[in-house]
């Protein structure tokens, strides 16, 4: 869960942002940094359409099939597949400062195959907690070609900082001993 997000040693409040990608990676979107928070959930506007938002970074060989197959999901977050190291993963994209401060939290489980993908604004170092957060969750910190630069355990109800062991810009949050399960480790690839 990323309730807070630091940078620099920082807590940092929410900003704009447009992402430029370059060789490989196709336009990113225009999201902002999550900040701080707590208590209860942040209501969801209903009936967000898929073409209102815009995708993560992605390579560009598959920008255009992931604007075709994502869909909106029950939650307001644009859902969409990824291929992680061979592995179908239907991800919601937190995009926004408010699903970045939600996350999953006060969810009960996950489907199978399924987890969100938080995108940041830039290359940095990464933090989550877990504060309101019910279920054991695995997260993988990547870097903006796909490469998974980190893997970590999160307990529930936690407020223990998971710091990424190198800058990300994505962080890939799957059921406890989802990536285990299907040999994920560092190096592996995210295909947005």
């Amino acid at each position: 869960m990323s309730e807070r997000y630091e940078r620099k040693g920082r807590t940092v409040g929410a900003r704009g942002l447009a992402v430029v990608a370059a060789g490989a990676l196709a336009a990113a979107a225009a999201l902002g940094a999550c900040g701080g928070g707590g208590g209860a959930p942040a209501a969801r506007g209903a009936g967000t359409a898929a073409s209102d938002r815009t995708p993560p970074a992605a390579p560009a060989d598959t920008a255009a099939a992931a604007a075709v197959t994502d869909t909106v999901g029950p939650s307001g977050m644009r859902v969409t597949t990824l291929d992680v190291d061979g592995h179908p993963v239907s991800a919601e994209i937190a995009e926004t400062d408010r699903d970045r401060q939600e996350g999953l939290m006060y969810r009960d489980s996950l489907p199978p195959d399924h987890g969100m993908l938080f995108v940041y604004p830039e290359v940095q170092t990464l933090s989550f907690w877990m504060r309101n957060t019910r279920i054991p969750l695995d997260i993988a910190f990547v870097d903006p070609t796909g490469r998974i630069v980190d893997i970590q355990h999160m307990s529930p109800e936690s407020d223990s900082l998971h710091t990424s062991a190198r800058p990300a810009m994505y962080a890939l949050e799957m059921a406890d001993g989802w990536f285990e399960a299907h040999g994920v480790g560092i190096g592996d690839r995210v295909g947005f």
